[in-house]
């Protein structure tokens, strides 16, 4: 006959002791992670796509507040997490452009009387998105959004949609 076994009083103080660090220590760092992995990944997409918007707005025509470049990036905005700020919320998408000052070389603010033409072209466009907050994963938990600083691509105008040759300009 085997002996009976004793019941050892301190048996589940190791579960007890792996649950409290696990609820404190191991899943906040978990959800931390994964937070900090999703703001990335939106924040690199957005400055992706703003990039796009840029490079849009330097090879097509010059139109005064910037609504081809702007119907352009809301058309095409890339899947994230809050891709509806971006296509019809409050994250807005700005475009300016401009032109060198002869005399001191610095970037003048664009303007012009008519649009899309080869007498009208600046030398620069800026694209900027602002008004976005981070709102994916902490709105589970209760927590207000994350406002992020204004994403914004400056680059030299190529060919404003122009060709020289027939006369002609593309929006």
């Amino acid at each position: 006959m085997a002996a009976p076994r004793r019941r050892n009083p301190e048996s589940g103080q190791a579960l007890v002791e792996y649950i409290m660090i696990y609820s404190a220590v191991i899943l906040p760092v978990t959800f931390m992670v994964i937070f900090t992995a999703q703001m990335m990944w939106v924040w690199n997409t957005v400055v992706e796509w703003t990039r796009n918007g840029a490079r849009y707005a330097a090879t097509h025509c010059a139109q005064s507040g910037g609504g081809n470049v702007t119907e352009f990036m809301r058309n095409n905005v890339p899947l994230t997490f809050d891709f509806e700020q971006f296509r019809s919320g409050p994250a807005e998408v700005r475009v300016e452009y401009f032109s060198r000052d002869p005399a001191s070389g610095e970037l003048v603010e664009f303007t012009c009387a008519s649009d899309c033409s080869l007498e009208c072209v600046p030398d620069a466009v800026k694209v900027r998105v602002t008004g976005y907050e981070f709102r994916a994963f902490q709105s589970y938990l209760g927590l207000p959004p994350i406002p992020v600083p204004e994403f914004a691509t400056t680059l030299p105008i190529e060919s404003a949609g122009c060709d020289p040759e027939s006369g002609s300009c593309l929006p």
